[in-house]
């Protein structure tokens, strides 16, 4: 018999849909250092982690797992939530554009003052847009971007080609992929070469860039943003990922005319569809010791 230990904010939500699962040998328990499976939001379960003596699996109901990886504990394998949030993501980037480029909140205001008044804008098609990282969401929001005429390209470490892209650059030519683009998405994943990896010498390589960070907090350096935007190679910035989170009250980004701050809301995991990831991790582990969503610790994703 399998025991699962259940610690998130959504614990009752995820006890009572994995109660009607019906999967085999799997029994909730409420005993951490009993139970060989955990299911866990990461910053909760983190600090519990030397506890779990007898852990051989962690599903992450996160799809980043950096609290737990930056733990010394390693000794178990890791899954996290993959495949569900592409949709999201993709609705919070093209939903924040079309706001800005349309102007809505902009006649929302006017509305009030019953001022008849448009204004020019210009459309998404033809933009160009950089998408880093190539993985589910940012092939998701590739297809997107494209379904609005938009010329869609991305980064990451290889620079394989793939289909939902235009072209693909490898991370060494980060650069030049900057220089030629009108808006730049990162979802990439906190690791030792992403850190910082957007810093004011990357970003100096922008022509007034539309930049959206929706991966990791860390992988952008909030100072060399602020640089980037004073010297106008990023003209706005959508950030829904800190490195410190909550942010500060008297974090600059608060109050800067040219930064959208929102509460890492760009994507949440909804219960049923983790319970669901669980769910098909389960079987495949059960039957074949495979999990579908494995993280390697070394590459952190």
């Amino acid at each position: 018999m399998n025991l699962l230990f259940i610690d998130s904010d959504q614990k009752a939500k995820y006890q009572a849909l994995l109660s009607v699962s019906s999967l085999p040998d799997l029994q909730i328990t409420p005993n951490i250092s009993e139970a060989n499976i955990i299911l866990a939001d990461p910053p909760a379960i983190a600090d519990k982690l030397e506890q779990a003596t007898s852990l051989v699996w962690l599903q992450s109901t996160y799809a980043g797992c950096d609290a737990l990886i930056e733990q010394n504990k390693r000794d178990y394998r890791l899954s996290n939530v993959r495949g569900i949030f592409g949709a999201l993501i993709s609705e919070y980037v093209l939903g924040q554009l079309l706001n800005m480029t349309r102007h809505f909140s902009v006649y929302k205001e006017q509305q009030q003052h019953k001022q008849w008044q448009p204004h020019a804008y210009r459309s998404l098609n033809g933009q160009r847009i950089l998408i880093l990282g190539t993985g589910s969401i940012g092939r998701q929001l590739a297809v997107v971007a494209r379904q609005f005429g938009m010329k869609v390209s991305g980064v990451s470490r290889s620079g394989t080609q793939l289909p939902a892209f235009d072209h693909v650059f490898d991370t060494s030519s980060l650069g030049n992929a900057l220089a030629d683009t009108d808006i730049v998405v990162s979802t990439l994943p906190s690791t030792p070469s992403t850190i910082s990896l957007l810093d004011a010498d990357t970003l100096s390589h922008c022509r007034q860039v539309i930049l959206f960070n929706v991966g990791r907090g860390n992988v952008l350096c909030e100072e060399g943003l602020k640089i980037a935007l004073t010297k106008g190679q990023i003209s706005h910035a959508f950030l829904d990922v800190f490195e410190q989170e909550p942010l500060a009250d008297d974090h600059w980004c608060w109050q800067h005319p040219d930064v959208t701050v929102t509460p890492h809301i760009a994507a949440v995991s909804f219960p049923e569809q983790v319970a669901e990831c669980f769910r098909q991790n389960y079987l495949s582990w059960h039957q074949e010791d495979k999990l579908l969503t494995e993280i390697d610790f070394s590459r952190g994703y």
